[in-house]
């Protein structure tokens, strides 16, 4: 009965915003129509104002806004209504006031150290300049940090619960999707028994992501076992503005300032292939201990203070890491976030390592909808001899975004990029590595939502042994994939590329 009331909440609060959503856009049809009925010259004002919007989004190099000329060239009136609303940046939010203050504050803890930079200059000039890059970003590069990659869901959550049972000061968790199930009953466990020893609990999730578990019971049980719950930008405030399309992607899970978690993984079933949804889940994570953990530690108290806005802490270095080992390379913990519009560290990042490439880069995503700048810095970098390599699943979780997927297949193939689908099921894993030397594993897809809508994370790792890990990982995953053949995706079903010529036109929105 418990159940079924919290689903019945989810769904009427899901169909809550949806309503308002439609009836915005029908309210803006009939005005609209309105308009051009009965107040010509007002019709005629605003359609001159829209080809005037269109002229600037055209002038814009950032892509994402590209798909608003679309929208307004298409729908005249409408489409004005619709962009002004829902598709104009808003750089002077009291959001984005917040997050550039925060920043700042989290930045001091930890100053610039130049010589770890040229310690990595020194062994690989070539990659240095994305660390450098970073830096400039206010994202620190640290050393003294071991690092240990998951090629799997289960392995990592497995080790993360029995991280989260040693620790004695604090441990915080921040999720995009929370579900009932085996991996969430372990997890909220552990946090109700460290609560009762005094330890600083804290849960940040996203509404969205974890509308189904969101629920008031579900909120009382943890304020009575004295674990800390922020809720990322609920779904049904500021829907006239279409604040609940920025979602908090991120996953992190912090322990005692001296261990940190970041990945794909969210802390469901599925992830750890205790149950079946599409296939065999694959996915992957990291695991920093020493130094760079406070990299993702300043990262979620950022959120936290961000989604809080009355709880603020003006000492953080209670929460800085208290031991030091020995080096495993270098690691650069970064994170990305509408609010940095048009500059993008997660693009950027990915656009070095792509660019920079000499012998090969391969990359995993669930998600290939691509711009039109990265799409090109593909096929270049394997037209220069590069080896490209990209796994995308076979078995898909939404059905239009695969549509997307196999619609940009055929360009990247037609100039060298080697495609391939992950037979036994989904893989939801975000990773990059590139010439035995660097590699990005974090939450990043190579999307629109991850590159211009989300907040995001990642760990950006040089000199490393899990570089290698990844790379060996990559390598195995490929004897479990099928590459796709450029002259059978030319043969596609004609429908099948019908739809997927229209679902790209849209590919900024999926």
């Amino acid at each position: 009965m418990d159940s079924l009331k919290n689903n019945s909440s989810a769904i009427i609060r899901g169909l809550t915003v949806a309503i308002a959503v439609i009836l915005q856009a029908i309210t803006f049809a009939i005005l609209g129509f309105y308009l051009q009925e009965y107040a010509t010259w007002a019709y005629i004002l605003l359609e001159i104002l829209s080809f005037l919007v269109v002229f600037a989004l055209v002038n814009d190099q950032e892509s994402y806004r590209q798909f608003w000329v679309v929208i307004v060239l298409v729908f005249p009136v409408i489409g004005l209504f619709l962009y002004f609303m829902w598709g104009r940046r808003r750089t002077n939010s009291r959001m984005n006031v917040m997050i550039r203050n925060t920043e700042a504050k989290m930045r001091a803890y930890a100053p610039e150290r130049p010589e770890v930079i040229q310690e990595l200059r020194e062994k690989h000039p070539y990659k240095a300049q994305i660390a450098r890059f970073l830096n400039n970003e206010g994202f620190r590069m640290y050393n003294h940090t071991r690092v240990t990659y998951f090629p799997l869901g289960e392995e990592m959550l497995d080790a993360m619960i029995e991280d989260m049972k040693k620790a004695t000061k604090c441990i915080f968790m921040e999720y995009f999707i929370v579900s009932n199930g085996e991996i969430w009953q372990r997890v909220k466990q552990v946090l109700i028994d460290k609560a009762q020893e005094g330890v600083d609990i804290r849960l940040l999730i996203d509404d969205f992501g974890c509308l189904a578990i969101n629920t008031e019971e579900f909120r009382r049980e943890l304020a009575r076992a004295g674990v800390r719950l922020a809720i990322f930008a609920p779904i049904h405030k500021d829907v006239d503005r279409l604040s609940f399309n920025y979602r908090n992607h991120q996953k992190i899970t912090i322990v005692d300032g001296n261990i940190g978690y970041c990945g794909g993984i969210n802390l469901a079933d599925e992830y750890a292939n205790i149950i079946e949804r599409f296939g065999h889940w694959k996915d992957t994570a990291v695991r920093l201990e020493g130094e760079g953990v406070w990299g993702l530690a300043s990262i979620f108290l950022e959120m936290w203070e961000i989604t809080m806005r009355y709880e603020i802490t003006t000492d953080y270095s209670i929460y800085m890491p208290t031991i030091h080992p020995e080096s495993d390379g270098f690691v650069q913990p970064f994170s990305d976030g509408p609010a940095n519009n048009p500059r993008n560290p997660a693009e950027e990042v990915y656009t070095h390592l792509i660019n920079k490439a000499r012998d090969y880069v391969y990359i995993t995503t669930p998600y290939l909808v691509l711009d039109r700048k990265m799409a090109e810095d593909l096929c270049r970098t394997a037209r220069s001899g590069v080896d490209v390599r990209i796994i995308v699943p076979h078995i898909y979780d939404k059905w239009y975004v695969y549509m997307v997927n196999v619609a940009n297949y055929g360009p990247l193939i037609a100039n060298g990029v080697h495609i391939y689908e992950y037979m036994p099921g989904f893989i939801h894993s975000k990773t990059v590595v590139s010439d035995d030397e660097c590699a990005v594993c974090g939450t990043i897809n190579t999307d629109f939502r991850s590159f211009y809508l989300h907040y995001e994370c990642a760990v950006y790792m040089c000199e490393s042994s899990s570089v290698m890990a990844i790379k060996d990982d990559i390598r195995e995953t490929l004897k479990k994939c099928e590459e796709i053949d450029y002259d059978e995706w030319l043969h596609r079903p004609l429908h099948e590329k019908v739809i997927q010529w229209v679902l790209k036109l849209f590919a900024p929105i999926l």
